[in-house]
């Protein structure tokens, strides 16, 4: 009785042992490595560490020109005081007073100075988490951010502020003021950062919607909310009870939400036509 021979088995298609397996479809997207909790505080270490010496940078530089800012920011409480026949000098209480004003308005300046730099610093902490596609907005988010904070300090300074100075002088017109350079700029700065970061809001959303959390519809649902919310903060931004000065700021704010709606549509509607071309290239 012969014994058969088993057949060998059917080969297998060759394949290279050094070639490396096709990467899965989240990991091709994410483009990144995995990162361990000491290397992710490492990395904010170092992002925190250039930002600061961005600042410092800034700070400098406006400190060389302090006495050119100093007149440039002044202007407004000086153009008021004038109008009211008052003297338009600020008043000091301690002879270090001015150093250290100039001190405070160069870093106060140095922040405005440094903030696209900053928020590239933020951007790039953030963004290994983040898709290959949603990458690509680096470069607008860190225009659109330090844009919007940088005319929202322009337009604290031109228009809200002089307006809350002309009706806190005209109001005590009864009495003769004495303003300290500290007080002044301290009211000063608050509101253009406040208003800077008022002006954060499109971002904000812009942000949200990215990550699908806010959608156009749900914006205008609740349109009238957002009416009320913006009024409250422009009334907790502006210094005064005057409507005017509230009304400048409010009407902006508005503004920005609309156009915050306009920037939640825009990322929608391109997240949908991704998925659609995304779908027809799994079918075909």
């Amino acid at each position: 009785m012969g014994t058969t021979i088993p057949s060998p088995p059917a080969e297998s298609p060759s394949r290279d042992p050094e070639a490396k397996p096709l990467p899965e479809p989240e990991e091709e997207e994410l483009n990144g490595k995995q990162m361990s909790f000491l290397e992710h505080l490492e990395e904010l270490r170092m992002r925190l560490l250039r930002s600061i010496y961005a600042l410092l940078v800034g700070a400098a530089v406006c400190f060389y020109f302090h006495e050119q800012i100093y007149h440039y920011l002044a202007k407004p409480l000086t153009d008021t005081l004038q109008a009211a026949g008052m003297p338009p000098k600020l008043a000091y209480t301690n002879p270090v007073d001015p150093f250290n004003l100039y001190i405070k308005l160069s870093i106060v300046c140095g922040i405005f100075l440094a903030s696209p730099y900053i928020l590239l610093q933020l951007w790039l902490f953030v963004s290994p988490g983040l898709y290959r596609h949603e990458k690509k907005y680096v470069w607008p988010f860190v225009l659109l951010t330090s844009g919007l904070f940088i005319c929202g300090g322009f337009f604290a300074y031109k228009l809200a502020f002089p307006k809350a100075l002309a009706f806190l002088i005209s109001f005590g017109h009864d009495f003769q003021p004495v303003v300290t350079i500290h007080e002044y700029w301290d009211l000063a700065t608050d509101i253009m950062l406040a208003v800077g970061l008022a002006f954060e809001l499109p971002v904000v959303i812009l942000l949200l919607s990215l990550f699908g959390l806010i959608t156009p519809k749900f914006l205008l649902k609740h349109f009238r909310y957002a009416i009320l919310i913006t009024a409250i903060l422009a009334a907790a931004i502006v210094p005064t009870n005057d409507l005017a000065s509230v009304f400048v700021v409010w009407i902006p704010l508005v503004g920005l939400y609309l156009l915050s709606i306009g920037l939640s549509w825009l990322v929608t509607f391109k997240k949908k036509r991704a998925a659609q071309r995304a779908a027809l290239a799994s079918r075909s």
